[in-house]
């Protein structure tokens, strides 16, 4: 779908559709959101550049996703999105900044990108005043995004936590901590999932700004050189934070890992006691359930209720014996 944003005499005009060259021309951001193969062609035309395809956009290699061709920036770095419809994933998006206009380039639809949308309609000036303004912008929005969710991980991280640590102290039925430290693994697990994915998302940004500080005397306008620095920061300091989250993340998950492992050797343990507890019984059943002609107390009158007496003691002496050794 390609939409194009355009300022004109103040006002926000917002096109989506086929476009004639002129009005692609006048536009300041040009989004394509999974384009076809007529729009990747009718915006090449008007802009006199090179759309990278989809393929193109999956490079890893930076002299693939961060490079210069004429006046034209091509910017590429993979982005975090799906974080509340459940279906999480990072997709490559492409970002093209010339002279007159910004082009960005996806295949998903990250939730700054809406809410940048929105705010562009309040305030249209301040935005879209420029193609590198609006880029720079949009940066800015999608790094308060990724703040907003790595606030809201630590406080699901932290719920978790308390919750196995809540669990592991409580005496309550198994079936209900096993519940619990499941939950607690889960949880544990998203977070991990979604720091991974938000760092990845950081260190494409980090990227993109130290390629925009190197080229920004000729790419960016004077008024927005400061915005790049404000960013850096911003993203210097998610990453740091990021960092954190991980690295609780793998403590919380091997504190829980130790909690199933001690309810496991309880449970174990409980086992091999009775088994030891048994073999004793087992053995004196086994020699008076063997069918020799003599016998001493075959014909003994108190046989039978004297070999379960044996066996009843036979049972509590190793039960004696490891409680006094502090086993039990």
């Amino acid at each position: 779908m390609l939409t194009t944003y355009t300022v004109e005499n103040g006002h926000l005009l917002v096109r989506e559709g086929p476009q004639e060259e002129e009005a692609l021309r006048r536009a300041v951001w040009i989004d394509l959101l999974t384009p076809t193969p007529a729009e990747e062609q009718m915006v090449q035309g008007a802009l006199r550049l090179e759309i990278p395809t989809r393929e193109e956009m999956q490079e890893i290699e930076s002299s693939s996703r961060l490079y210069r061709e004429d006046d034209a920036l091509f910017l590429t770095a993979p982005f975090l999105y799906g974080i509340e419809g459940g279906e999480m994933g990072s997709t490559a998006i492409t970002f093209v900044l010339a002279n007159a206009a910004l082009v960005t380039v996806r295949y998903a639809t990250p939730k700054a990108f809406a809410v940048f949308s929105a705010r562009c309609q309040r305030t249209p000036m301040l935005l879209l005043a420029t193609p590198d303004g609006v880029m720079l912008h949009l940066f800015e929005q999608i790094v308060d995004r990724l703040a907003d969710i790595l606030e809201r991980i630590a406080a699901e991280m932290d719920r978790a936590s308390q919750a196995a640590f809540r669990t592991a102290r409580a005496k309550v039925k198994a079936t209900a901590k096993d519940a619990d430290l499941k939950d607690a693994l889960i949880t544990l697990g998203q977070v991990g999932e979604v720091t991974s994915r938000a760092t990845e998302t950081l260190l494409g940004l980090s990227r993109i700004f130290t390629f925009l500080t190197a080229e920004k005397s000729t790419a960016l306008r004077k008024e927005n050189q400061p915005l790049v620095k404000s960013l850096v920061r911003d993203v210097r300091s998610l990453v740091e934070y990021a960092n954190f989250l991980n690295n609780k993340a793998n403590f919380l998950l091997d504190a829980v890992l130790g909690i199933i492992n001690v309810e496991q050797n309880a449970i174990i343990k409980t086992f091999t006691v009775a088994s030891v507890a048994l073999m004793p019984p087992t053995l004196i059943a086994s020699i008076y359930g063997m069918n020799f002609e003599v016998m001493p107390e075959l014909k003994l009158g108190l046989g039978y209720p004297l070999a379960l007496v044996m066996m009843v003691i036979s049972a509590l002496l190793p039960i004696v014996y490891f409680k006094r050794k502090g086993w039990l």
